[in-house]
């Protein structure tokens, strides 16, 4: 089974949509093609596509388009602002944008025009990015599925009978089919790599502070980070460069110095440590994203790294955890909305919300108390170990409607919202640096990723056992058909 690229309509640069943030940045800065010709490429692509796979809720055609004019002027007269000068990116819509609605996918903030940009997106535009849209999510980011009742759900660019993953599914979506070269995206417990994971694309959190969440709308401010989704782990390299670093309006940025994330990219891993995890991330798991997710380990073994085996901390803790710690922190910012517009919300988010609020503080404390515990037995491990590697889901893609339904999985039973999030939220727990890159397909076509884990502020060396591997593999290069048509 070969997944291979479909049309991109006749009159779209088939091969250009299709390039990595690496190699488009490369061609617009030498000026072997204009950013204006790339970003009239990607804005044809998603006219072409996206009313099926939905990820944008907002495309900024007219100001994209003078932004990208502007770009090349400034590159005629030999000025560039940065590493994506030029290059068309898209943000998930929970990012405050100057002058630009800012929904968070909710229906109470529809009509929402900030006055400021986010950090994140400040920084995007000084580094000369084009921002093409705000990209759909599931609503104020609480949940996996990016199925949305206010503006329609984000349909996987594989199967548009199956769901993309979220919350930031828009992001991962849109990068998948082409409909930008990179997406924003935010993470509280895998809503970065859940997606990229399902769509097929590369995705990295970073360590808790290394990335600014001023103007960010939080679900949990302990929990949040916010990271790219791209096609590599190069791109992901070049877009976290851009958006690290300190930021004095964001109380929990880390104070700290961001290295050269592209010096150290091609450094090889041998000798590097390498630890598979068991439980909890192998069981209950398909079969077939647990045989790619080995050949994947495999390959990171054949490039020198050492394998090993370790046991994970307060494993039957995780989720109890997350949860107290994850909806109350969720319920307590939307305190007011939830006391005057109740009927609002999408039904699912406004349960979790209740359920949040009904957490007594003593679990929150407690939880908190237990997540301290948990990073000190992690640390321990991070002294004997470089990295961690695992599934990034134990399922692949479940099928719009059904994501919240019980199925059975390998030797037991999985509640589907609950397997998407398993292998994730312990590294939002933790802070740490946290990247998935595709592994493999199932037999239904469906992507699966390989996610990989390193100590806290070492993205580095996440990013470059990343990009070993994709030296070595090419499930990162396989495009979804771009006849998406249910």
């Amino acid at each position: 089974m070969t997944p291979m690229p479909g049309p991109r309509g006749d009159s779209v640069n088939e091969e250009r949509v299709g390039l990595s943030l690496t190699e488009i940045a490369r061609r617009i800065h030498s000026q072997e093609v204009s950013a204006t010709h790339a970003l009239e490429d990607v804005l044809e692509h998603i006219a072409h596509v996206d009313d099926t796979v939905n990820a944008f809720i907002t495309v900024l055609r007219d100001q994209a388009l003078q932004e990208a004019e502007a770009a090349d002027h400034m590159l005629r007269a030999g000025h560039l602002l940065g590493p994506l000068h030029g290059v068309p990116v898209a943000v998930k819509d929970i990012l405050t944008t100057a002058g630009i609605p800012t929904t968070a996918g909710s229906k109470i903030l529809a009509d929402w025009r900030p006055e400021q940009d986010a950090t994140v997106v400040r920084k995007l535009r000084q580094a000369g990015a084009v921002i093409i849209g705000k990209t759909n999510l599931h609503e104020f980011a609480f949940g996996v599925t990016t199925e949305n009742p206010h503006y329609g759900n984000t349909r996987n660019p594989w199967n548009p009978e199956r769901v993309p993953g979220g919350s930031s599914g828009g992001s991962g979506a849109a990068v998948a089919m082409g409909m930008g070269y990179m997406a924003i995206g935010t993470d509280t417990g895998g809503s970065i790599r859940i997606p990229a994971s399902l769509c097929g694309v590369t995705g990295i959190k970073p360590t808790y502070g290394r990335v600014s969440r001023n103007g960010c709308l939080p679900l949990s401010w302990s929990l949040d980070h916010i990271g790219p989704l791209a096609r590599t782990a190069e791109d992901c390299a070049r877009a976290l460069q851009v958006i690290a670093g300190h930021d004095p309006h964001d109380p929990t940025s880390a104070n700290r110095p961001v290295p050269d994330y592209l010096a150290t990219l091609n450094q090889p891993i041998e000798g590097l440590t390498v630890a598979v995890p068991g439980e909890p991330f192998w069981e209950p798991i398909d079969p077939e994203v647990a045989e790619a997710v080995r050949q994947g380990i495999d390959v990171l073994a054949g490039l020198g790294a050492r394998m090993v085996e370790t046991d994970f901390p307060l494993a039957d803790e995780i989720v109890a955890m997350q949860t107290a710690i994850l909806f109350a922190e969720a319920a307590a910012y939307h305190h007011r909305w939830l006391r005057d517009c109740p009927d609002d919300y999408d039904p699912r988010v406004l349960a979790g919300l209740h359920q949040g609020a009904a957490i007594p503080a003593v679990d929150y404390v407690n939880a908190q108390r237990l997540r301290a515990i948990l990073r000190d037995r992690m640390a321990e491990i991070f002294r004997r170990v470089d990295l961690l590697a695992l599934p990034t889901t134990p399922v692949t893609a479940p099928e719009i409607g059904r994501a919240y339904e019980t199925v059975q999985v390998g030797g037991g039973q999985l509640q589907l919202t609950r397997a998407l999030t398993r292998n994730m939220s312990p590294f939002n727990l933790l802070g740490a640096p946290a990247m998935t890159v595709p592994c493999g397909f199932s037999s239904d076509e469906l992507p699966i990723g390989l996610q990989i884990v390193g100590r806290p502020f070492e993205e580095a060396t996440v990013l470059r056992a990343g990009h070993a591997y994709q030296q070595e593999t090419d499930w990162h290069t396989w495009r979804p058909p771009a006849d998406t048509t249910p």
